[in-house]
C-alpha cells in the first residue's frame, strides 16, 4: 500500500502538471470505487483552477479556487498517470487542463477514494479530526511522544502505526525508523524514555525524507505519476530483508502480527 512517502511524491508529481491550471474536463468514469464518488465531482470541478496541491497523513489534497478541495486516497494499487498514451480499463478518473495535459487516476483493485470537501473547512475533513501530528511537522517532538506513550504497554510499533498517535506511519517507514534509532519494535511504547524518543523521532524524520528524495518505495502496483519507480528500497536498511545481513553483521529478523510483518535485527535493537 503507497504510504506516505508515496502520497508526497504523487502530490509532487501532479503539482507542475496541475496547479495554476484550469480544469476542462473531469470525467468519472465509474460510480465509484472504495465507496461512492460524488455525484456533482464533474460539475463542481470542471471550469475550477487548481491553486493548491498537498498532503494530509496518506491523503492526497487538490484544491480549487471555487472552495473545493478533491481528497483522494490511493488505496493499495492506486496511482495517477500524467499524460497516458492509452486510456486503460482501471483508469477511473480523467483531469483534462487548458494546456491540454490529462492525469488519470488509475486503481485496478479500487480500495481507494475520492472525496470533495470545502477547503476552508477541510481540517475537519472527518478522518482528519483523530488524526496525530504530522511526522515531518513541527507538533512532533519526544516530548509529546513521551506523554501520549505513558503508560502504554502495548509495543512501539504498534503505537506509531495508530494513526491517532502519529498520522501517515506505515508499515515499511516505522521498521525503518525503528531500527535507525535502535530500538525493538516489541518494546513497551510506555517504557521508552526521552533521550531515546528523541532519536526515534530524528529517524522517522530522517527515514521519511529519505523516501520522499528516492521517489518512495514500489511495491507491486505503485510507480511515481512519471511513471518511473521509486527507488528507496534500495536503502531498506531490514524491511524486506529477512536472513540477509544487518550493516552490524547479525541477521534480519521476520515476524507476523495481525497479517504485518515486522523486520528487525536482534542485535541492534535489544531494548
Amino acid at each position: 500500500m503507497p504510504e506516505l512517502p508515496e502520497v508526497e511524491t504523487t502530490v509532487r508529481g501532479l503539482e507542475p502538471v496541475l496547479k495554476g491550471q484550469r480544469l476542462t474536463s473531469v470525467e468519472p468514469r465509474r460510480a465509484d470505487l472504495r465507496k461512492a464518488i460524488p455525484v456533482d465531482l464533474r460539475q463542481r470541478m470542471t471550469g475550477a483552477t487548481v491553486t493548491h496541491l498537498g498532503r494530509r497523513a496518506k491523503y492526497g489534497l487538490i484544491d480549487t479556487d471555487r472552495g473545493d478541495t478533491l481528497v483522494f486516497h490511493l488505496g493499495m494499487s492506486g496511482r495517477w498517470r500524467v499524460d497516458p498514451s492509452e486510456i486503460l480499463q482501471h483508469d477511473h478518473l480523467l483531469i483534462g487542463t487548458a494546456a491540454g495535459r490529462v492525469v488519470a487516476l488509475n486503481d485496478p483493485r479500487r480500495f481507494g477514494f475520492l472525496d470533495l470537501w470545502a477547503t476552508d473547512d477541510i481540517a475537519n475533513y472527518p478522518p482528519f479530526l483523530v488524526m496525530g501530528p504530522e511526522p515531518l511537522g513541527p507538533d512532533l517532538t519526544a516530548a509529546y511522544l513521551l506523554e501520549v506513550l505513558e503508560g502504554r504497554g502495548a509495543s512501539i510499533k504498534a503505537m506509531l502505526l495508530d494513526q491517532r498517535i502519529v498520522a501517515g506511519l506505515g508499515n515499511i517507514y516505522v521498521c525503518e525508523a525503528l531500527h535507525m534509532a535502535k530500538i525493538a519494535p516489541s518494546r513497551a511504547a510506555g517504557r521508552i524514555s526521552l533521550f531515546r524518543l528523541e532519536r526515534l523521532v530524528e529517524a522517522i524524520r530522517t527515514v521519511l525524507t529519505a523516501a520522499i528524495l528516492a521517489g518512495g518505495s514500489s511495491l507491486r502496483d505503485y510507480v511515481r505519476p512519471d511513471g518511473e519507480l521509486g527507488y528507496f528500497s534500495k536503502q531498506w536498511r531490514v524491511y524486506g530483508r529477512k536472513g540477509e545481513p544487518c550493516e552490524c553483521g547479525a541477521t534480519v529478523k521476520r515476524r507476523t502480527e495481525g497479517g504485518r510483518s515486522t523486520f528487525w535485527c536482534p542485535k541492534c535493537q535489544r531494548g
